[in-house]
């Protein structure tokens, strides 16, 4: 007999439907998957055998073919056992057809009859067919998410053979307590003294620029890039479910709440392979770092420390909004759209500039330096020397405004900007400057000096023009760009520690 069962498999942030095909002969004992099953796949003939006898389900002893069709599509992931468990019954005649029409099943299966949650479940359930979906109990939160499916909690094989067979009816199983609510980020007003550092958070914020952050250690660098999320506005309902898709993708807890919408933060450690910053790795092609900061920050501390092909890969990426990962079994696109906060010391010590204080040589600074190609370093719009704050500001000092405050006036800025019809003023393409952010004729002469002493390149001159647009946004003016705007950008976007230099050499 032939069972057609709909389930679904995961690639990347999509979920894609599987029809999961169990056909039982005669002829010697045997079980067979195919249809391009990864080792979790295969391993599941166990899974499956054990789970029905120790749910005291029949195991038929006779040949089993399990086709998962499509069968060009590579199958990964344990999701798949529940709906192969409930296939061969109904190919064995325990389940009568019509009791799963309309029905999509997933779940991995224990040797014990119990049904364990699958990492993916809001893109896994966004693709099942049908109406209704049969899933793990863990699962149910996320799987309510998608809003298309009458959602069937289980925690055990057994409940759903009798509730298909007629014997008792769908368990009701109560809904776990509320989670209690995320903490509050960092406010902005725990920052004493550095006015610049702070200035340039607000506009990063306001704009989508992204950020470089260069001083010594203990001068508050890893401290501004922590508070920038507090700042920015929260995400879109789009935004906010796009987010959400990719952590369930790659496992990532959810909030309470369950739906992604504060910004995230993302910290990946300097010693952070590519595969892990963008993505793939594995044929479920899991979404990497740069995708789980989509809509919100993406913060690499000690930049220097990072491999200059992991750096390099960013570049593609800070262009595009996406990573394109092209294997020789899949390519896909993933999302990630960030903004992107770097801190690093400006020297092997951090000690740089201090007379007495470096212990490096000119050599040790160059080559540290150099680990920072000039195509990357093009791509941050603001750059900022942070030095440590002085004594009196620590220990007598207030704090500075809150970042309430701050927010306030990112969120106004923003809204300018999506009267021009984009997100931010960072989206803004090139092709509109001049109809969005004309410039006055001193900001054009200093422009013009800019590039022509090499200073600033093509793609720099769409930069520092989009900076001085928030500057403008901020300050809530409209006309021309004056040469106060255009200074201003200019003076966070070229390097005083000599950045430029070393990336160029």
């Amino acid at each position: 007999m032939l069972a057609i069962i709909p389930s679904a498999t995961l690639l990347g942030v999509d979920g894609r439907a599987v029809s999961v095909e169990v056909h039982i002969s005669n002829g010697l004992p045997g079980f067979t998957v195919v249809g391009l099953p990864d080792a979790s796949c295969r391993e599941a003939r166990d899974r499956v055998r054990a789970a029905l006898l120790s749910s005291s389900l029949p195991w038929p002893l006779k040949r089993i073919t399990v086709n998962l069709a499509p069968s060009g599509l590579r199958k990964v992931g344990s999701g798949l056992d529940l709906a192969i468990a409930v296939g061969v019954l109904v190919a064995l005649g325990e389940v009568p057809e019509e009791a799963v029409r309309g029905l999509a099943f997933l779940g991995e299966l224990g040797l014990d009859g119990s049904v364990h949650p699958v990492p993916g479940t809001v893109p896994l359930v966004d693709a099942l067919p049908g109406d209704v979906a049969v899933l793990p109990a863990a699962c149910a939160g996320e799987a309510r998410l998608v809003g298309r499916h009458l959602v069937r909690p289980i925690v055990r094989l057994s409940e759903v053979a009798f509730a298909l067979q007629g014997k008792a009816s769908w368990p009701i199983h109560p809904e776990p307590p509320p989670a209690p609510p995320a903490p509050p980020p960092p406010d902005l007003a725990d920052v004493r003294g550095q006015p610049v550092a702070r200035r340039a958070i607000e506009v990063a914020a306001a704009g989508g620029h992204h950020l470089l952050l260069v001083g010594p250690p203990g001068a508050g660098k890893t401290m501004l890039a922590q508070r920038l999320p507090g700042v920015l506005p929260r995400l879109e309902p789009a935004e906010a479910r796009l987010a959400t898709r990719i952590h369930s993708a790659a496992g990532v807890a959810l909030p309470p709440g369950g739906i992604v919408d504060r910004p995230p933060f993302r910290a990946p450690h300097h010693s952070s392979s590519m595969v892990s910053l963008i993505g793939g790795g594995t044929a479920s092609m899991r979404p990497g770092e740069l995708s789980l900061s989509t809509g919100g920050v993406l913060f690499l501390d000690e930049l220097g420390e990072f491999l200059p092909s992991a750096l390099d890969a960013l570049r593609q990426p800070l262009e595009e909004g996406s990573v394109r990962v092209a294997r020789a079994r899949a390519s896909l696109t993933l999302p990630a759209r960030f903004l992107l906060v770097a801190a690093m010391n400006p020297c092997p010590c951090g000690e740089a500039g201090r007379p007495g204080a470096c212990r490096c040589t000119e050599a040790h600074r160059a080559r540290y330096r150099r680990r920072l190609s000039g195509p990357l370093l093009d791509r941050f719009d603001l750059r900022v020397d942070v030095h440590r704050p002085d004594v009196d500001e620590l220990l007598g000092g207030t704090g500075g405004e809150p970042s309430a405050v701050v927010a306030a006036r990112v969120a106004a800025a923003r809204a300018r900007a999506v009267r021009r019809g984009v997100g931010c003023n960072a989206d803004l393409p090139p092709g509109r400057l001049d109809a969005e952010a004309p410039m006055s004729g001193g900001a054009r002469a200093m422009l013009e000096t800019s590039l022509r002493q090499g200073r600033l390149s093509a793609r720099g001159l769409a930069r520092v023009r989009r900076v001085a647009l928030t500057f403008a946004d901020l300050a809530g003016l409209d006309g021309p760009l004056r040469a106060e705007e255009v200074g201003q950008a200019l003076a966070l976007r070229f390097d005083p520690v000599g950045l430029d230099a070393a990336a160029v050499a």
